[in-house]
């Protein structure tokens, strides 16, 4: 059975206070990261970390940036491509109040 060419897929979390492996990119395929976008349900302002892991290389892509209470914040200001076994890895500094949701078209290599 031939693989299909290309797959959405969304990815939602409840962001921890420790570095979390959010999304791999599969075998065969490229991730592209549509949207990444982080909501503080929260009252007080918390802060967000994300980066790109490769192999054991860690890019931070915002680290410890200030999300206000009660808003949402774009990650990301354009697309981010994610080669396979590439992982987007997300983390803040509270463990209920900041949830993440992303979109990714991931494309057979």
């Amino acid at each position: 059975m031939a693989l299909p060419l290309n797959v959405f897929q969304t990815v939602t979390a409840v962001v921890s206070t420790s570095p979390t492996e959010v999304y791999t990119a599969p075998v065969g395929y490229t991730g592209v990261v549509l949207l990444a976008q982080v909501a503080n349900i929260g009252a007080s302002s918390q802060d967000i970390t994300m980066l790109h892991r490769r192999s054991v290389t860690d890019t931070e892509m915002l680290k410890a940036y200030p999300v206000a209470g009660n808003d949402t914040i774009n990650l990301l200001s354009g697309k981010l491509v994610l080669e396979s076994g590439d992982k987007l890895v997300i983390s803040g500094s509270n463990a209920t109040d900041l949830k993440l949701v992303a979109s990714i078209l991931e494309t057979l290599n």
